[in-house]
């Protein structure tokens, strides 16, 4: 007989499982804001459907386990009533407890941070158009608990029961509607409309139809469009097999978009087309995959997005070639932009390139300084400068800066307004960077794991560890740091993850990232007061706290 594979039931808690997840993906800053409201408390969670959830926040994250919870702080009862007015936002706040509908345990102090923690989600998640496909999904399973094939079905309270805010966003935005406006386009400076950009809403209810502003989204349209800029300056000539094929390689592994999003969103923030800071993102982005061709070759990588390294797929004088090659195309690229930018442009855009080069060099000149000389340094603050200098410039605070000139912004008092918030943010996002590679998922993080462990590298972790542990510990550590890539086996990263684990230095890393990241939304929000609230602005916001949202 044929197996038939069961569909789990779309329960109450999985619908708030992938509602978190969906959120944590195309719009981090909302979850950010509900994990502040939730910190240190534990909420559980129950459903009419007999499904139960445990609601947390961890730093900057909000996490679900779909499970009962032991000793909650609140505790919340929803039926279907309670769920369907969960989600509508035409209701006050007192239209929704209805009498045996909705049940809520807990201290006072702790059931308002609840209850402010439900109304940011519900409030700001409505505009998002993955999110109203989900709580769709959920409402279609049954449609007659929510009046939409029998309108006769009443529950037992006796009151009718209809879903009417996503009946009204259906209604005002059908599925044949024109698609919105990209943030990137010909000519187009026009985005999607936000519902909430990080510090005011709009209701929809009385606005033109929703039209999402999705991180996700956004940072996939700016890596598409910066990727068809790349192919349109890569020559079509010989030598193809041994340069140009080769040079197509690194950028055809698809990273996130996070410096095409910072690059063009800057633009835009600033009142810029964005299509005009384009070619400077594809600039940005043939930088990079240059750093990373060289990089791999200098930390002795074995793969990078999924995939073997340059050099050992083709061996280091190729592999050394094409990287030289992408680094020059990226030159010629921010050249090219005479002709539509103009001289004044082109010159601020070369003087920012050629400082994010040599910052990017003297940071890696450090790290390998470090590797040769048997070094770990004491303090993290060595750390916070060789990672500004490494990946900080390049990765945050060039893209900006080179967006805003982009738009025609070239006075070094604004553009400055950049450095500290994406400094912090930088810094953060490398440390995170740094965690995933000892316990994030192979096919999420596309290295090989340990690779950083096996490569020597100085990270926060390291440092922590070479601070923590004992005398006769730090020893055998630095004998293992000391042998050569070559000569390291999976089983002595293992033994320097174990003393990680033992002396709190993940743990440690992670907090810290938090805590700058935190330092780092507080400096964006005063130091870019001078940029109106915008597009561009929103979405810079929403990639600011994308650093906090990735899986540990």
């Amino acid at each position: 007989m044929p197996v038939t594979e069961t569909v789990p039931a779309f329960t109450g808690a999985r619908l708030l499982d992938e509602t978190v997840a969906a959120l944590s993906d195309r719009a981090p800053a909302i979850l950010a804001t509900a994990a502040d409201q939730l910190r240190g408390i534990r909420l559980g969670l129950h459903f009419n459907d007999g499904s139960h959830a445990t609601l947390t926040a961890r730093h900057s994250r909000v996490v679900v386990h779909r499970d009962r919870c032991r000793d909650p702080d609140v505790e919340v009862a929803f039926d279907n009533r309670a769920m369907n007015l969960l989600f509508d936002l035409q209701h006050p706040p007192v239209g929704q407890v209805l009498p045996d509908s909705l049940d809520v345990r807990g201290s006072q102090e702790d059931v308002l941070a609840v209850w402010r923690a439900f109304a940011l989600l519900s409030q700001r998640a409505a505009g998002l158009r993955s999110v109203q496909e989900l709580w769709g999904a959920y409402r279609e399973q049954a449609p007659r608990l929510w009046g939409g094939a029998a309108p006769s079905v009443r529950e037992p309270a006796g009151e009718p029961v209809d879903w009417t805010a996503l009946d009204f966003l259906a209604r005002r935005s059908p599925e044949d509607a024109p698609a919105p406006p990209a943030l990137v386009g010909d000519t187009t400076v026009q985005a999607p409309r936000l519902l909430w950009d990080g510090r005011t809403s709009t209701s929809w209810s009385l606005e033109d139809p929703v039209r999402d502003a999705d991180l996700m989204e956004t940072m996939r349209r700016c890596r598409t469009r910066t990727n068809e800029e790349i192919e349109r300056l890569l020559p079509d000539r010989e030598p193809r097999a041994e340069l140009y094929d080769l040079m197509r390689s690194y950028p055809a592994r698809q990273g996130k978009g996070l410096r095409p999003t910072l690059t063009i969103a800057a633009c835009a923030a600033f009142g810029g087309r964005p299509d005009d800071a384009v070619r400077a993102a594809a600039a940005l982005e043939l930088f990079h995959n240059g750093f990373l061709v060289h990089d791999d070759i200098a930390d002795e990588s074995t793969h990078r997005r999924g995939l073997p390294t340059m050099h050992e797929e083709h061996g280091p004088g190729l592999a050394v070639n094409v990287g030289d090659g992408l680094n020059l195309l990226a030159v010629d690229a921010v050249l090219s932009n005479l002709e539509t930018l103009g001289l004044a442009r082109t010159l601020g855009l070369i003087h920012e390139t050629m400082h994010m080069c040599r910052e990017s060099i003297e940071g890696q000149a450090m790290e390998l300084g470090w590797i040769r000389h048997d070094v770990v340094p004491e303090g993290d603050d060595a750390y916070f400068m060789m990672s500004t200098k490494k990946t900080g410039w390049y990765t945050c605070i060039s893209p900006c800066r080179i967006g805003a000139v982009c738009a025609g912004v070239t006075d070094p008092a604004v553009l400055g307004r950049f450095d500290e918030a994406f400094r912090l943010i930088g810094i953060a996002f490398q440390i995170q960077d740094d965690i995933l590679n000892l316990v994030g998922e192979e096919a999420l993080y596309g290295k090989e794991p340990l690779g950083d462990l096996l490569e020597g590298k100085r990270t926060v972790m390291l440092i922590h560890l070479f601070r923590t542990a004992y005398a006769h510990e730090r020893a055998r550590l630095l004998e293992i740091l000391r042998r050569r890539r070559t000569d390291k086996t999976q089983q002595h990263a293992e033994e320097l993850l174990a003393a990680m684990r033992r002396h709190g230095s993940i743990e440690y890393a992670t907090d810290l990232a938090d805590r700058l990241a935190a330092e780092g939304i507080a400096r964006f929000e005063d130091d870019l007061r001078v940029i109106p609230e915008n597009e561009g602005k929103a979405v810079l916001r929403q990639t600011a706290h994308y650093v906090t949202s990735r899986p540990l």
